[in-house]
């Protein structure tokens, strides 16, 4: 029978890529790492890791294993959660990704009420893009984040809680500003700054232009609103935004493209994991108060 702690240890050291790293990480000796890793290396009868001088790396045997390891790990953490709650010890935390268009303009009223309804639960709000935060949420690194509903993975369940337009952002001063929309060749046809890839944003403006079969004109490439609005305002380039990031802008305007681009967002957890009481309301707190 394989024991939870030799494959938390094998996670460490499949990681981390050594021993001594492994065991700083887990706060042990090393010699009691590299125990448990032969013990369960015998008990497999299988080798699982390559040593290298500096390094060591995973056999195709440890390949395997290390899909179920962090599964079975996983699954452990839940049910030690869920066990937890049964007695009533709250967890109290939310642990959410949020992409950095939201996080600065859509979410911190909803975070603020919550806190302010729920005092004793921690929020722990993790900015990245809506690709990066799948990656986390399977991986058990967050609980929760917001993803593009059109590509959900597989092993997440997913609920839409907003649905709004992306538009052609531009100065007020700017030609495309008199018009009532603008359409993709006449955006395409300007300087762009946009997101890195991996945020909605950029992909957005990566899906459009390939249905237009142009390459995009990107000037500049950042994940920092503040500055893309001061190279808009400045007249550097165009963007791509959901409108309520200007609405407090009034030398910047949105404007719908011709083809409305409609962007569809949701709270994602993992279909199989638990979800504590804690984020189950937290959920419930955000659909609450959607717009959809």
């Amino acid at each position: 029978m394989l024991e939870v702690r030799a494959l938390r240890y094998f996670l460490a050291v499949a990681e981390e890529q050594g021993f001594t790293a492994a065991a700083r990480r887990l706060n042990v000796a090393q010699p009691a790492v590299s125990m448990a890793i032969r013990k369960l290396e015998e008990r497999l009868a299988l080798n699982l890791f390559h040593r290298r001088e500096r390094h060591v790396e995973l056999t195709d045997e440890g390949q395997v294993l290390l899909g179920h390891a962090r599964r079975i790990t996983q699954a452990v953490k839940d049910a030690e959660l869920e066990m937890h709650e049964i007695h009533g010890l709250r967890q109290g935390e939310v642990r959410i990704g949020i992409p950095s268009m939201l996080g600065s303009y859509y979410f911190p009223p909803i975070l603020m009420a919550f806190r302010h309804r729920y005092p004793n639960l921690q929020l722990t709000v993790v900015e990245s893009g809506t690709r990066r935060i799948q990656q986390m949420i399977s991986a058990g690194e967050i609980d929760m984040g917001v993803i593009v509903s059109n590509t959900p993975a597989e092993e997440l369940e997913a609920h839409r809680f907003l649905r709004d337009q992306m538009t052609a952002v531009m100065p007020a001063d700017h030609p495309l500003a008199e018009h009532d929309a603008i359409s993709f060749n006449q955006f395409f046809a300007e300087d762009l700054v946009v997101f890195k890839p991996g945020y909605f944003h950029r992909e957005v403006i990566d899906r459009l232009a390939g249905e237009a079969g142009v390459t995009p004109r990107i000037g500049f490439e950042t994940n920092l609103l503040p500055l893309i609005k001061q190279i808009v305002r400045h007249g550097f380039a165009l963007t791509t935004l959901l409108a309520m990031v200007i609405e407090e802008d009034a030398d910047l305007v949105a404007r719908p493209f011709s083809e409305p681009v409609w962007l569809d967002l949701s709270i994602a957890w993992r279909r199989e994991g638990y979800l504590s009481r804690a984020n189950r309301t937290f959920v419930d707190f955000l659909l609450q108060h959607s717009e959809t």
